[in-house]
């Protein structure tokens, strides 16, 4: 787990001497890497006892259209400016263009926060 507190180096270099532990709510967690492939969701426990769904694959995306919104099958990962990498490995984040039965789309929502793909098509 990632720590997200306060630094222990002050802006000028020095040290910051810590007065008590870590807390709970300062651990952070590993992203969410989404794939294309079949549909695997992950319920994470959130603050003030609600729950996170994060999408860990999924093959599906509502993609928006000029008719309206369309369920498409997602077929591969175009381009992905959060990572080269990404586009490779088969990566969804926000901003990802992805390849749709539909055409190419850009994903508008977090997949690893919200468990689903939302995507707009491009032109």
């Amino acid at each position: 787990m990632k720590f997200q507190g306060r630094s222990t180096r002050k802006r000028t270099g020095g040290r910051r001497r810590h007065s008590r532990n870590k807390r709970k709510y300062e651990l952070g967690d590993e992203p969410t890497e989404t794939q294309v492939g079949e549909r695997k969701l992950k319920v994470v426990d959130a603050r003030g006892g609600t729950e996170k769904v994060r999408a860990v694959a999924t093959d599906v995306a509502s993609v928006a259209t000029d008719e309206g919104t369309v369920a498409a099958e997602i077929e591969n990962v175009v381009e992905n400016p959060a990572n080269p990498n990404y586009v490779r490995r088969n990566i969804i984040t926000k901003g990802a263009v992805i390849e749709t039965s539909e055409g190419e789309a850009r994903v508008t929502s977090r997949p690893g926060q919200d468990g689903q793909v939302n995507a707009e098509r491009l032109e």
